[in-house]
């Protein structure tokens, strides 16, 4: 048995490969990204990057949604898919297959002018290899080798998008908290501007179109706020289906509890895009169609099979086990074409197309991550910046609202000017919510473009 193994190991790698060998291509990218990043922080970022953010509900979103989110369960069956498609390949190149055989007939014949009427009965096996004397069972399973690893970088890219879709939602339920809080403290201050208008409009100091455009303040508050909730509500749902659980509830927080992550260094090389699940993807993509030349190219070639059989025949079935029954045969054939109109290398001429085709779809990856890259960097920079001009808007506005309220209570002004100053309040309260809301989605926009997180290493 192990004098046949060799044999049939030695045969299957017999021969030469026939079509092109991989090479990865020059995607002819920079050597860095021109964007600085935000000096918040030099650390490395971990694979599981959104446990940065210091939340134990974000972290238990994105566990749950890597174990039951629909669309990882389809990435990892087709993992599986390509594993049973791999041990197929290596099946056909390495083993040949052998099958069992058993029949039964009855028969008659005119033998010499007379009817004779016979049983025949036969048991036995056969067996039937292919010699990969140009190796095109090699590219194949070199072609299914390389489609696995492009199903196993798809399930990491689908996962990666998971989880920054989950972090994105999360981040967008903790605004819309801090909108549905700020909203109801502008409800609040517009219920108390409607009292002193009152208190004044009883006095005879005040008109009632004071009292009209207070009560309408404090309905428009209120109708935001139940808007807010409606928004919030939405998102809560989606963050049950992205997790796998729509059952989910959730309490309330703040979008500024959420420390900020530590983000990569200046400098960062532009080969860090080579991690990227969706990167390699691509490149596995390419070298599959690469060596699909092969097999096509290969096909053009004879193909040399082996074939063989043993068993037992007998016309009794008493008999069948006799020594003098067993049969067998071994025999070889070369199958190759003379005339076929071009096909096969019309064939070939296919695979190559569809291979140029894969090395541009890598070249497209490769520069769509070079711009994801790039744009993340310049967001989280502009968004950093942006929030300091917010933040300080957002305590000048306070402050007129303060001033206004006392000059409208000691008649120095018309209710117009504290109108004016809460709405004014109420949008810088929103736009610093909803900045920060962006700058932490554009960290995880960058740490996504980086393939998952940063290291050094």
């Amino acid at each position: 048995m192990r004098v046949l193994a060799a044999l049939w190991l030695s045969l299957a790698l017999a021969g030469c490969m026939v079509g092109p060998d991989y090479r990865r291509p020059d995607a002819g990218l920079p050597s860095g990204f021109g964007e600085a990043t935000v000096a918040n922080g030099v650390a490395a970022v971990p694979h599981d990057w959104w446990k940065l953010y210091g939340d134990a509900t974000l972290d238990g979103l994105v566990e749950s949604g890597l174990a039951h989110n629909t669309d990882v369960l389809a990435a990892v069956a087709r993992v599986e898919e390509a594993e049973a498609a791999l041990r197929e390949a290596n099946a056909t190149l390495f083993f040949p297959l052998v099958q069992g055989n058993a029949g039964a007939t009855r028969s008659r014949s005119i033998v010499q002018g007379d009817r004779v009427t016979g049983n025949n009965f036969t048991l036995g096996l056969s067996t039937s290899f292919e010699v990969d004397l140009w190796g095109r069972l090699r590219r194949a399973e070199l072609t299914t080798r390389a489609q696995l690893a492009a199903s196993v970088y798809g399930r990491e890219t689908v996962s990666l998008t998971v989880a920054a879709t989950i972090a994105r939602a999360y981040f967008a339920l903790r605004s819309l908290d801090s909108q549905v809080a700020a909203s109801e403290s502008i409800t609040r201050a517009t219920e108390e501007s409607l009292a002193i208008a009152r208190k004044r409009a009883d006095a005879g100091i005040a008109s009632e179109l004071d009292v009209y455009q207070a009560a309408g303040a404090r309905s428009a508050a209120s109708a935001q706020t139940k808007e807010f909730r409606r928004q919030r509500a939405a998102i809560a749902h989606q963050l049950g289906v992205l997790a796998g659980r729509v059952d989910l509830a959730f309490g309330t927080g703040a979008i500024d509890a959420l420390p900020l992550p530590p983000l990569p260094p200046e400098g960062l090389p532009s080969t860090l895009l080579e991690r990227r699940p969706d990167v390699r993807q691509a490149e596995a993509l390419l070298e599959a169609a690469t060596q699909r030349i092969g097999v096509a190219r290969g096909a053009q070639f004879p193909t040399l099979s082996l074939t063989g059989s043993a068993g037992l025949q007998s016309g009794e079935l008493s008999s069948l086990f006799n020594s003098s029954a067993g049969i067998w045969s071994l025999g070889a054939g070369l199958l190759g074409p003379i005339l076929d109109g071009g096909r096969y290398q019309a064939r070939t001429e296919q695979a190559e197309a569809q291979a140029k085709q894969a090395e541009a779809q890598y070249e497209r990856a490769v520069q769509n991550a070079f711009r994801d890259v790039a744009d993340a960097l310049s967001n989280v920079r502009i968004g950093a910046d942006t929030e300091t001009d917010l933040a300080q808007h957002l305590e000048e506005t306070r402050a007129a609202l303060r001033l206004a309220g006392l000059r409208y209570q000691q008649g120095y002004s018309a209710y117009i000017e504290v109108l004016d100053a809460q709405r004014t309040l109420n949008d810088a309260q929103l736009a610093f919510i909803r900045n920060r809301q962006a700058y932490l989605s554009y960290t995880v926009d960058l740490m996504n473009a980086l393939g998952g997180g940063w290291s050094p290493r």
